[in-house]
């Protein structure tokens, strides 16, 4: 089944070095951190962690807006907690095959994955062609064109960053207030 989906690929850049530098439980410890901060951000902006990688994770979200969010989130928590580390991101939305009820196979989550390979430490690379829901606080700047593996054509994008307020259709705050879980 072929489904829209907004993917998002997070890696902390320079674990293993870190890994080498600290000892495993020093990086243990912070990959906690991380993966704590990145539970937090996916529950408060409604989008789902698909998987871990290692040192880093795959969001997926049904609406462009929410990942766009969860990703500058992401990134402000990881300068709050993983610090010496910073987190690089790749963003791309488009359609995907939903691969065994748990898992996307498709263009856009490829796309996704190079994006946040490209980025460099602290940013946020997304296409400016699918771009269609910007929260207010976000700011795009143009990078250019790149070349990204198994892409013919170079991909036109944008770095965002700032900071994206609750959104107004999130509702989870109130959620527990209504019926059937109040008497």
């Amino acid at each position: 089944m072929r489904v829209p989906r907004t993917f998002v690929f997070a890696d902390l850049t320079g674990f293993t070095n870190y890994t080498a530098e600290n000892g495993d439980e020093e990086a243990a410890r912070l990959l906690a951190l991380f993966r704590t901060a990145v539970r937090e951000v996916a529950s408060a902006r409604g989008v789902r962690i698909a998987k871990w990688l290692g040192d880093g994770c795959m969001i997926v979200s049904v609406d462009q807006e929410a990942a766009i969010a969860a990703a500058l989130d992401m990134e402000l928590h990881a300068i709050a907690t993983c610090t010496p580390l910073t987190l690089r991101i790749g963003l791309a939305t488009g359609y995907a095959l939903l691969f065994e009820g748990d898992d996307y196979i498709g263009s856009a989550v490829n796309l996704a994955s190079r994006l946040c390979d490209a980025a460099g430490p602290g940013e946020v690379y997304v296409p400016r062609d699918v771009i269609s829901d910007v929260p207010e606080g976000v700011v795009m700047t143009w990078v250019g064109p790149v070349h990204l593996p198994g892409f013919p054509e170079p991909i036109d994008v944008v770095e965002l960053s700032g900071a994206v307020a609750q959104l107004d259709r999130d509702d989870t705050e109130e959620l527990w207030t209504r019926s059937p879980f109040v008497a």
